[in-house]
């Protein structure tokens, strides 16, 4: 029979089997005594931030890459600073473990009033439980066990997600011997999923141009291989949202970029809304997903499936799991066609030295585009750091990272982090502008912290630039920073103030060789600078905004 566990020990034990490897947040009182078994783990290593949020944000972005992630922080102070990074991975989709300390199982029985707490102890479970999948409370050594394991599950089975509460009396408490983990496996109804591949077959085969709109749940779920399988064997060609960017690798024959409705490139667009059978599958039907609402897609022809639904033309399919169905395709009867001519993702082209001209967003994104390698990942803050980086030539699957949906500012740099630490193999370009940077730029300390290198290119247009098309003013403005000059404060890092393009690409060019730590590009860009693709997206919000359209 197999030896009591403490609770702590467990849940240790757990991250570890689901190949956690890094647990990112800060200590605090309610949560020192699993830190402590946390640090004398040989099988876990824990990253302090500078900050929870970051924390969150990282623990976020880790899970993107490595498929589940940790953040470990105390009760109320520390845990509601990281509801904002749980809302935006419960919104985009990414298994991410929340753990919170909390006051003992006994001391929450009395009458007085504990440090960080807000009213009843209950609170912070309720906030968690609006935008989690699962949440326990581990206050009762005989069930902990169980409890974790529920809740692990569900992070993995619907890539959201959850939340352990953990009363600091409890974790050294011991569980009862002889517990055997027990996962639920779901299947798909036989009969339903075969009716349901028999009427795609149908549809896609008498279709004239049937096209695969690509969503992010392609990559949350695994589901790259099938997905090729599915474009390159049966000739259909594929587009993605802004969500899923390198979803498919731009190299592939059968890809043709983002689509995003009226505020992408017209010529993936009008292939796109041609199609007589269009595939979403794991898309996200999100306003900036579909060009703010200017998607013209005919749902009456298509075939839409995600983790949550399943449904052709109007006929909607239950008890059919998404992964069985995307499979399933893959292995249909659909006959072979050849892809025609198609729009394509346009390679980058070589950047002539000695160029003086001052950098405009175009010209920085050109040098980006020649710049990146097989071994780049970017990650892309909100912005025009996102919408100038729809063009980019992602050379590998999965190797972009960006919340294009919840589009919380300040992800990108703590999101190198946790990327980086996920996947060591490939090295991050950061994509900031200077507001996002304000609020999340000191993660650069843990960064040196943990000798990570990634290089952080800041687009510094001394404000907020998607607004201003809008409504301009004062409020738009951020107090500008000399950004080349933090790695002077932080250590670990070297500077470049950038104005002309010969000055980006010496910038870059040490940039790649300094593999020994991280480099701030400090880009310096005209104030009503922004990229094609901004442009098209603000003079749509624009456009509703003077006609009052929600």
């Amino acid at each position: 029979m197999a030896s009591q566990m403490k609770i702590g020990d467990y849940l240790i034990r757990q991250l570890s089997k689901y190949g956690i490897r890094h647990v990112f947040g800060i200590p605090g009182d309610y949560i020192l005594g699993f830190y402590d078994m946390l640090e004398r783990c040989e099988e876990l290593r824990l990253i302090n931030t500078s900050d929870e949020q970051g924390a969150g944000f990282a623990a976020d972005a880790y899970a993107r890459v490595s498929g589940l992630g940790a953040v470990c922080v105390t009760y109320g102070v520390g845990a509601l600073k990281i509801a904002n990074t749980t809302a935006q991975a419960y919104a985009e989709k990414s298994p991410v473990i929340v753990i919170s300390g909390a006051p003992g199982a006994k001391e929450v029985q009395g009458a007085t009033l504990l440090h960080h707490q807000i009213s009843d102890f209950g609170v912070q479970k309720r906030v968690f439980d609006e935008f989690t999948v699962a949440s326990t409370v581990l206050d009762c050594a005989a069930t902990a066990q169980e409890e974790i394991d529920r809740v692990i599950h569900a992070a993995l089975r619907f890539k959201r997600p959850v939340y352990i509460e953990l009363p600091r009396d409890m974790v050294t408490a011991l569980c009862p011997a002889g517990h055997k983990e027990q996962r639920k496996r779901e299947t798909s109804d036989p009969e339903t999923l075969a009716e349901a591949l028999s009427e795609a077959t149908s549809l896609i085969n008498r279709a004239a141009r049937p096209v695969i709109l690509a969503g992010v749940e392609i990559h949350r779920f695994g589901l790259q291989k099938e997905l090729t399988a599915l474009a390159r064997d049966k000739g259909i060609p594929v587009a993605a949202t802004i969500l899923a960017k390198s979803v498919v690798s731009d190299t592939r024959d059968f890809y043709m970029g983002i689509y995003e409705g009226a505020t992408g490139l017209e010529d993936v667009c009008s292939y796109v809304e041609a199609s007589d059978c269009l595939l979403l599958l794991g898309a996200f039907m999100t306003d900036l997903n579909l060009g703010l609402f200017t998607a013209r897609l005919d749902q009456t022809q298509s075939i839409y499936a995600t983790s949550e639904k399943i449904s052709i033309k109007r006929h909607r399919f239950d008890n059919i799991l998404f992964q069985d169905f995307l499979r399933g395709l893959s292995r249909a009867p659909i006959i072979p066609r050849t892809i025609g001519d198609i729009p394509r993702p346009q390679p980058p082209r070589p950047i002539s030295s000695g160029r003086t001209s001052k950098v405009t967003i175009e010209t920085l994104f050109q040098h980006l585009n020649a710049f990146l390698k097989k071994n780049t990942i970017v990650i892309a803050d909100v912005g025009d750091a996102l919408f100038g980086a729809n063009d980019l030539y992602i050379h590998r699957s999965m190797k972009f990272i960006s919340p294009a949906y919840y589009a919380s500012l300040g992800f990108a740099i703590p999101g190198a982090l946790g990327a980086q630490l996920a996947d060591p193999e490939f090295r991050p370009l950061i994509l900031v502008g200077d507001g996002a940077f304000q609020m999340t730029g000191m993660e650069l300390s843990s960064i040196a912290r943990y000798g990570l290198n990634p290089i952080v290119v800041v687009i510094n247009n001394q404000g907020y630039s998607t607004e201003r098309p809008m409504l301009d003013g004062p409020f738009n403005d951020v107090h500008p920073w000399q950004f080349s000059k933090v790695p002077a404060v932080l250590g670990g890092g070297i500077g470049f103030i950038v104005e002309t393009e010969e000055d980006l690409s010496q910038a870059l060019l040490t940039a790649d060789k300094n593999t020994h730590g991280y480099t701030i590009i400090d880009v310096k860009i005209g104030r009503d600078d922004r990229s094609p693709a901004l442009s098209r997206l603000t003079r749509r919000l624009a456009e509703r905004v003077r006609a009052g359209t929600p």
